[in-house]
């Protein structure tokens, strides 16, 4: 069953990833306490994006791109908020899913970019791109928790 297995989020593009066991989604901000829903993200738009809300990444693409490259990448490194397990987040673009009791809408990949290059590994690149993960939109508001279902919506 497709879960949850890591929620992280930053206060600043500065400050390192905290992980948490759960966190509030709501609709038009993203997460609590991340730097997207205050709006002081390196990517904060000048107005309200959707795709800024929420990422996710799988934690079979960030092992297999760890051990490809011989680095120690880890979720911390991706900077994404929701690590997954057991499912295929490039299948959610222009989907609508819920983590938990959150329906969220896949937007666009999150593909890598070179400030992620910057502060992690240059191979990030390369090695991640269309596995990075996923942007995504909340649509309802509420709790995610650690080891929260994922499912797709029919």
């Amino acid at each position: 069953m497709p879960h949850v297995i890591q929620i992280l989020t930053a206060e600043s593009p500065a400050s390192a990833m905290k992980p948490l066991t759960e966190v509030r989604a709501v609709p038009g901000k993203g997460l609590e306490g991340d730097r997207y829903f205050s709006g002081t993200g390196t990517f904060s738009p000048a107005g309200h994006k959707p795709d800024f809300e929420i990422t996710l990444i799988e934690q079979e693409q960030i092992e297999t791109f760890a051990r490809a490259a011989q680095l120690p990448f880890t979720a911390m490194e991706a900077r994404r908020n929701i690590v997954t397990q057991g499912i295929r987040l490039n299948d959610l673009v222009g989907r609508e899913f819920s983590v938990g009791a959150v329906r969220i809408r896949g937007i666009r990949l999150c593909e890598p970019c070179h400030y992620l290059a910057t502060i992690s590994f240059p191979e990030t690149l390369k090695g991640l791109v269309h596995k990075g993960g996923l942007r995504a939109q909340v649509l309802s508001e509420g709790l995610i928790r650690v080891g929260d279902t994922i499912r797709v919506a029919e």
